[in-house]
């Protein structure tokens, strides 16, 4: 699971820049009138959907432009975090552009997910910028994840001028855009490369702004991933999985650290993977921690395993989760709803299962959290382990599934979506309490809306005033 960048404000104070200031009439460097284009990375996952794009000509072909990879560490504490520089595989992503440069340099000693530039500062510090990262005086094209927050937001703001598209780092893609966009932003964003993760799904990120979705090639993302997991041979993280014989790999995420469950109750979901796995027949598993999880040693993870007689291997080293599929070919991969269970099925047609999505439906909140869709997607897509249903490859969306995510979508951002009412009204109006899609739309926020299902006896004139909190990516 990947994190949707915390939402901020103006920082207090402008952060010390990484180069000096030129003088207002100093001369920009690099080549005079060259087209710079800039792609924001914080994951290697994100970085191979870039590799992907790149490959199957999406920008062009190298030398139309020069080209520069901006590496953002958004962990809640940088400093003690996995570096994306040190994942396996990155050196051969990094490889596609023609300079590397570090965001977290340029604005320390500030956070990149709470820093954005005063709006009186933006033409200096694009002129330092310009000039610590020799962009010289070209036009600047700017590629980036989560348009809606920091630092792709600052970025956009820093370069007032420069059109904009995204690429979309997991299924955050298919839930509505979190805020509404500055009109000086929405207006320049051109489109949004995205991965085909439940193939038939429109995405409605940026819908709002007439945005085009555009799929990147399943093809050109397999043989990147394909790429990372051949760097991978002779690591030592990657023959002790081997080793082990496993055939699941068991998913976690950062949960507690979004504060959507406690750290006890997320320990708790990763032993009731264990044991779902031994009661589904595997006696070697994986358990692989998300890179920007923070660091701690479960107890209870291994008591489980011993408990029921499992072999648990924990691989905490710098790999992203499918190097694991494509090295040691698992017959099940089990998580809560994070991204790399949908890659397992649709790229390497491994069977997954999923655990504990009811406990965080019941938590997520506000119910405009962004974790929302993808939480849907995967609670309806993926069979329950603890049920006693068998793993599967999910396949293309289910006709359900369109306007079960629209109806969703419009409740979680009715004044970005507004003609998706009368959707939603359809769906509704059809939904028994026991309908399993009604586990979907919360009976306060239908009753907020006027929708069906709500209250009809409470009071609308006076609705609750939409709630905002900071969220994660999956």
């Amino acid at each position: 699971m990947a994190t949707d960048p915390t939402p901020s404000g103006t920082a207090p104070a402008t952060p010390t820049p990484a180069a000096p200031a030129p003088s207002p009439d100093a001369p920009a460097s690099g080549r005079r009138g060259q087209r710079v284009q800039i792609f924001q990375v914080s994951t290697l996952y994100g970085a191979a959907t870039v590799a992907a794009a790149l490959d199957s000509g999406r920008f062009g072909t190298r030398g139309d432009a020069r080209r520069v990879l901006l590496v953002s560490h958004n962990a809640e504490i940088p400093e003690t975090a996995l570096r994306l520089d040190a994942m396996t595989g990155y050196d051969r992503i990094a490889a596609r552009f023609d300079t590397t440069v570090e965001w977290n340099e340029a604005i320390h000693p500030h956070h990149p997910g709470s820093w954005a530039p005063r709006p009186e500062e933006t033409p200096l510090w694009q002129r330092v910028l310009r000039t610590a990262w020799d962009l010289g005086d070209g036009p600047v094209e700017l590629i980036v994840e989560s348009i809606q927050a920091n630092p792709a937001k600052a970025l956009a703001a820093v370069f007032a001028e420069s059109t904009v598209q995204l690429y979309a780092d997991g299924l955050m893609s298919y839930g509505p855009t979190r805020d509404e966009l500055p009109q000086s932003i929405g207006c320049r964003v051109r489109r949004l490369l995205h991965l085909d993760l439940v193939p038939g799904l429109r995405p409605l990120l940026l819908a709002e702004y007439g945005v085009e979705p555009e799929i990147v090639p399943d093809s050109a993302f397999r043989a990147v991933l394909a790429e990372i997991a051949g760097a991978a041979e002779g690591d030592p993280h990657v023959a002790a999985a081997v080793e082990a014989a496993p055939t699941a790999v068991l998913l976690g995420q950062y949960l507690a650290v979004l504060g959507i469950l406690t750290a006890d109750e997320e320990e708790d979901l990763h032993a009731r993977m264990v044991r779902g796995a031994a009661a589904a027949g595997h006696r070697s598993v994986i358990f692989k921690p998300h890179p920007t999880a923070p660091a701690r040693y479960s107890r209870a993870l291994r008591e489980a395993a011993e408990a029921v007689g499992v072999r648990l291997t924990v691989l905490d080293g710098p790999l992203l989760a499918e190097t694991f599929y494509a090295r040691c070919r698992p017959r099940l991969v089990v998580g809560c709803f994070s991204t790399a269970m949908l890659t397992a099925s649709v790229y390497y047609g491994v069977p997954i299962a999923r655990v504990g999505t009811g406990t965080v439906l019941e938590r997520l909140q506000p119910y405009e959290n962004s974790n929302r869709v993808p939480l849907t997607l995967v609670d309806h897509l993926v069979p329950d382990l603890e049920s006693g249903a068998g793993p599967a490859v999910p396949g293309a969306a289910p006709d359900t599934l369109e306007s079960l995510v629209r109806a969703v979508g419009y409740c979680m951002q009715p004044k970005l979506h507004p003609g998706l009412r009368a959707e939603a009204v359809a769906l509704l109006d059809g939904l028994r309490p026991d309908d399993p899609l009604a586990r979907y739309v919360d009976r306060d926020r239908l009753t907020e809306l006027g929708l069906p299902g709500g209250d009809a006896g409470r009071s609308l004139s006076r609705p609750r005033r939409l709630r905002r909190r900071p969220t994660g990516r999956s």
